[in-house]
């Protein structure tokens, strides 16, 4: 997903097999560390690209098939993306970016009268192996099931909702994140664990 050439090969070969499009799924993210910002700029421009920029190519591609299907994009994004965290400067930056231009391209599409929905979901801590791997021993609060949040997102998709919130606690955190923010950040901080490195500031 980080090569322009196979995003559309992927989508040509998609459409030609279904025959159109009814929905558009976007929930590939690019591999990236659990850690603190140790100023790897070639990391976050690669993980954008794959990230968000794909994002953004592959539903515009998807757009004329879904508006003539009247589909829906579904976009797999983050608590992260609403609210910034410790060890996630470049994965947060990207999901905040795919909230950005998708309630952007929402109102738009609505003042075109285009009939595609987009439904944004916001996930918190999900169980799957690659992110229990990454946050093992660093972070204090459980992880929920990954196919109940499989059916939710589809759920939502279906639903046609603009945004989609699991598990229970991620949107009255995104709905408070800006009234106490010195309350917030404290709590952000002490739900993390920082390594022996990270303390000293020297990179694991």
């Amino acid at each position: 997903m980080a090569s322009s050439d196979a995003r559309e090969k992927v989508m040509e070969q998609a459409i030609t097999a279904l025959g159109g499009l009814d929905y558009l799924v976007l929930n590939h993210i690019g591999s990236t560390p659990f850690q603190m910002w140790e100023g790897d700029v070639n990391h976050i421009r690669w993980l954008m690209e794959v990230n968000f920029l794909s994002y953004v190519h592959l539903a515009t591609i998807a757009l004329p098939h879904l508006t003539e299907s009247k589909g829906s994009i579904i976009v797999l994004s983050s608590l992260t993306g609403k609210v910034a965290t410790p060890f996630t400067t470049s994965y947060g930056a990207t999901k905040f970016a795919l909230d950005g231009f998708f309630w952007s391209l929402r109102h738009e599409l609505a003042m075109k009268n285009v009939p595609v929905s987009i439904t944004l979901c916001i996930l918190g801590l999900v169980d799957t192996k690659s992110a229990m791997e990454k946050v093992k021993d660093k972070i204090s609060f459980p992880a929920y099931p990954a196919q109940d949040a499989a059916l939710a997102v589809v759920s939502a998709g279906t639903s046609r909702v603009h945004e989609m919130y699991y598990p229970w606690y991620v949107r009255p955190i995104c709905f408070f994140r800006d009234w106490f923010p010195q309350n917030r950040d404290w709590m952000i901080q002490r739900s993390y664990q920082q390594t022996s490195h990270e303390k000293q500031g020297v990179p694991a």
